[in-house]
């Protein structure tokens, strides 16, 4: 059984307004091949939530309008919503960015075998979680035998293309830490994981996005289990940057849960803390083309303070870039 999380009540965290909507993420479902500690979904095998074939014509819609730059897919793994190729084939037609949040381990398995073709024919940037270059700090947090699957799905991506100088095949690596810490600075582990994985298994990548956990399900639960859970959310408050409010994803992202409906984020949607527009409570979908999210009130919570942690941290890495 989970650890029961402490109750929201508010944060002192600074209010935030929405700037121009660039990126739907969507949830295809809490279907997962696997179980990771660090998963803020609580995603897995056995796990029904499936996004329905209705709502995905209803995000093909939305992207038709035009002004969505980008599509960003996750879960759950999201492949193994049975309707996830004909939402890719169609945004790509419309000629949107599509980024696909993938496990690497889902390229091996059965009935997936021609996925990582699919992803590279339809130009899919690949965001791929690999939380460490060692086999068993990677098999602890995610099970056994997932360092290995991840390592052989790496490099059929490379042979497809992947990372090549002559490609514009992208492929990232995501990288959480183990337990209750802020990650490393991310360009200086972007070089050991570049030496590393190259040295060893010959395998190339673009860039590494360091991810802080959240406090939240599966890995809340965890911190209240083991006593850490108000010494991890004192770290993430000592280490809040202001800097980082500028470019925090809520901002230019809008979250859609397998349902359909709208969040200001992946993590406030696994929390149930639906966005309001322009007075509706908890929109769908089908009403994001009819009304202006520009300057919209974000919700927000104590679990915000992840994002703004030290570098900061979103789905494309530290906010806080190196200065060369």
């Amino acid at each position: 059984m989970h650890a029961t999380l402490p109750l929201l009540k508010g944060s002192d965290f600074p209010p935030l307004t929405r700037s121009k909507l660039e990126t739907l993420q969507v949830n295809l479902g809490y279907l997962c091949n696997q179980q990771c500690q660090h998963c803020h979904v609580n995603a897995g095998p056995k796990r029904q939530e499936i996004m329905a074939l209705d709502i995905i014509e209803d995000i093909i819609r939305v992207l038709g309008h035009g002004h969505i730059k980008t599509l960003d897919l996750t879960g759950g793994a999201p492949e193994m919503n049975p309707h996830f190729r004909h939402l890719v084939t169609s945004a790509r037609k419309l000629g949107i960015h599509v980024i696909d949040r993938c496990n690497l381990t889902i390229l091996s398995e059965p009935g997936h075998e021609d996925l990582a073709e699919f992803l590279a024919h339809h130009e899919v940037e690949i965001t791929a979680s690999l939380p460490c270059y060692i086999e068993s700090n990677v098999d602890k947090q995610r099970g056994k035998g997932t360092f290995e699957h991840s390592i052989t799905g790496l490099q059929q991506l490379n042979r497809l293309g992947y990372a090549q100088s002559d490609s514009n095949l992208i492929l990232n690596l995501v990288y959480n830490p183990q337990g209750p810490t802020l990650p490393p600075e991310q360009k200086s582990l972007e070089s050991d994981y570049k030496k590393k994985l190259n040295d060893d298994y010959g395998i190339i990548f673009n860039q590494l996005f360091t991810l802080s956990n959240m406090p939240i399900k599966r890995f809340g639960s965890m911190l209240i289990s083991t006593g850490q859970f108000d010494q991890y959310m004192q770290l993430l408050r000592d280490a809040y940057q202001s800097d980082n409010l500028n470019n925090v994803m809520c901002r230019s992202l809008i979250s859609i849960d397998w349902q359909g409906y709208l969040y200001d984020c992946d993590f406030n949607q696994m929390l149930d803390l639906p966005l309001t527009l322009n007075g509706k409570l908890r929109p769908h979908i089908n009403d994001l083309a009819g009304l202006n999210t520009y300057s919209n009130p974000i919700v927000i919570m104590d679990h915000c303070y992840a994002c703004t942690a030290g570098q900061g941290s979103s789905c494309g890495g530290a906010l806080i870039k190196n200065k060369d």
